[in-house]
């Protein structure tokens, strides 16, 4: 077995692989429930090895997803370069090298469960990528695209896949990054670097994108192949401790928005317009590695690859015949990519394809057995109802979803990756004209403006959807069918032009408003009973009750903390909100079933959260 880690930097996961496939993967977030956890994933390693019951002394091979030495030669170079304006963002960053990152292999074998003598292996940051990308992907052969913020040096890379073989062909280098100019403008709008880009991508349909040619002109210059070079006077996140600087604020007239104050047709255009841009360059890259590879299909990976916007219409443009992207595509992925490596490329173990993947549809998490759950649920005395039967489950839930309630439901393993697919998920009836608002503002706490997803079963998905292709891991947008869409009025034509972001979302575009954003887009996950199960036949239920094949989907968490993990992770969120029906495996909750003592943390969240 070998035992893949991502760490100190963002999102840090823990994966498990042997010869025979993925075995486990989680992101440490979900057990401390710290968002986006940096730490050494000591709760992560210990979930893979208890799912497989094995110890440190039945693994083969320890893999670390990038090189840090590499990397601090090129925090050094760049410090060196900006001296002496970047003193600041140096003396901040240089103790931790020191301390801990220059000495991984030590820090590492510390925080191990168990004693370990043998070497650490070290792969390159976009190597993980490319791995996570091709080595789980259905083909025998294809094009490697991964785009990030920056790993070593490289910030995007084009590469082959072939059997159980990767090899890298072409490379961008920082400081010239998508991932960072779209952060850039993540941070100029107001939104967290490293979490907000979601924000700005779910903005941008609101806009138009009239600052493309100055961000052409001024920001960046793009080749025909999809690299460009950024104009590094209007940017700072080299030498200092914020992405853009005074020049950049002069171009877009006036500084960056404050987070949490009024979101301005400023903002709204650019993300519009940096959104636009990304789909250029991202088609340019993509044409450019079919031109490279010659090959039919391509693979995704690294955080951009969850631009599902720029991922949707990169399937539509007919470049490649099958794409294929890493549920997990940021940094938490590279610790799978990085034992995948190890497995195929290194160890030569063969790769043998699956017709979807073989990612299990990413449920790589902990389950919770309905013993666990009873058990918690008796201790804390915890009003509930237990269903034997699955089909009287169903029946009460796709009953209590028709009747426009919110689900929080919890079954099977939990999902590697940011997306919820149906093991630890928010759900309600897209038919519903207020559910959006009710997810957004009393259940999420989090902006009005932003889309919820839809999930629809597999058969009925283009019925629904201008998909071409399935789409298992809600990474591809798609356009509302036009049958269901409904035609705006002047009134409503005219709340369009309302700087009140809630007042647009609001309205009434097609028949499954609750998942249908501004553009009549979806961010769809197409379901199948193989890799969903229980969810599977909960939408099929739904689908023969009320005549609609697809629900909302959210993920299983408020605003600012990580999806939930454990019962009692679900049960805190379940009272912490306007959630109106909990269901654990074959447990089913009611809200006003609940004791009083137990609701008085809702009061905590609904009154310090303010609208975006």
């Amino acid at each position: 077995m070998i035992l893949g880690i991502s760490a100190y930097y963002h999102d840090s996961a823990a994966a498990l692989v042997n010869e025979k496939g993925i075995l486990a993967a989680a992101q440490e977030e979900r057990f401390t429930r710290i968002k986006h956890d940096s730490a050494f994933p000591v709760n992560a390693v210990e979930y893979c090895l208890k799912e497989t019951g094995a110890t440190i002394g039945d693994i083969e091979q320890i893999v670390f997803y990038e090189k840090p030495f590499l990397k601090f030669d090129r925090l050094l170079e760049t410090y060196l370069s900006y001296a002496p304006s970047g003193l600041g963002s140096f003396v901040q960053a240089i103790p931790q090298w020191l301390k801990q990152k220059l000495h991984l292999p030590r820090e590492i074998k510390k925080q191990l469960p168990g004693k370990w003598d043998k070497p650490i292996v070290f792969v390159s940051h976009h190597e993980s990528h490319a791995a996570s990308a091709f080595f789980p992907s259905p083909f025998e052969g294809s094009a490697i695209l991964t785009m990030d913020g920056v790993g070593e040096w490289d910030t995007a890379t084009i590469g082959i896949g072939e059997a159980n073989k990767i090899r890298l062909l072409k490379s961008m280098k920082f400081p010239h990054s998508l991932g960072l100019l779209y952060s850039a403008f993540t941070y100029f709008a107001g939104f967290k670097v490293n979490s907000g880009e979601y924000k700005l991508m779910g903005l941008a349909p609101y806009g138009t994108p009239i600052y493309k040619d100055l961000i052409l002109d001024h920001l960046i210059d793009l080749k025909d192949d999809g690299s460009f070079a950024m104009n590094m006077a209007y940017f700072n996140y080299c030498q200092g401790l914020t992405m853009t600087n005074d020049l950049f604020s002069s171009l877009f007239g006036g500084p960056p928005r404050k987070p949490e104050s009024n979101i301005s047709d400023r903002e709204v255009n650019l993300a519009s317009s940096i959104q636009a841009v990304t789909e250029e360059i991202v088609s340019r890259m993509a044409s450019y590695a079919r031109e490279l590879t010659g090959h039919k299909n391509l693979c995704l990976a690294g955080g951009v690859a969850l631009n599902c916007v720029a991922n949707g219409k990169l399937q539509r443009s007919g470049i490649f015949d099958n794409i294929w992207i890493q549920p997990a595509s940021g940094d938490a992925g590279g610790s799978l990519g990085a034992a995948l490596f190890v497995n195929h490329q290194l160890l030569e173990n063969k790769r043998t394809t699956e017709t979807r993947d073989s990612m299990k549809g990413s449920f790589l998490g902990p389950a919770f057995s309905n013993q666990q759950i009873g058990k918690f649920l008796q201790e804390t005395n915890t009003p509930n109802h237990f269903y034997e039967n699955e089909s009287e489950l169903l029946e009460v839930v796709t009953s209590a979803i028709a009747d426009g309630k919110v689900i929080g439901w919890f079954q099977g393993r939990m999902e590697f990756g940011p997306r919820a697919l149906g093991g630890r998920s928010i759900i309600g009836d897209a038919r519903n004209d207020d559910m959006q608002t009710k997810m957004n503002v009393r259940i999420k706490f989090r902006e009005s403006f932003r889309p919820f997803a839809p999930s629809v079963l597999e058969e009925n998905a283009e019925k629904l959807f201008d998909l071409e292709t399935n789409s298992p891991y809600m990474l591809l947008v798609a356009p509302v069918k036009k049958n269901i869409r409904s035609k705006l009025s002047d009134e409503q034509n005219k709340v369009m032009k309302d700087p009140d972001l809630l007042k647009r979302m609001r309205i009434k575009r097609s028949s499954l408003p609750a998942i249908t954003h501004v553009d009549y887009s979806a961010r769809v996950q197409t379901v199948n009973e193989k890799q969903n199960g229980r969810y599977y036949r909960l939408i099929k239920a739904f689908h023969e009750k009320t005549g609609s094949p697809v629900i909302v989907n959210t993920s299983f968490n408020i605003r600012g903390e990580p999806i939930v993990c454990s019962p009692e992770d679900a049960y805190r969120c379940f009272v912490s909100t306007d959630m109106d029906i909990l269901v654990l495996e074959n447990y089913v909750l009611h809200k006003y079933e609940q004791p009083a003592e137990n609701l008085k943390e809702k009061g905590k969240y609904l009154s310090s959260f303010t609208l975006d």
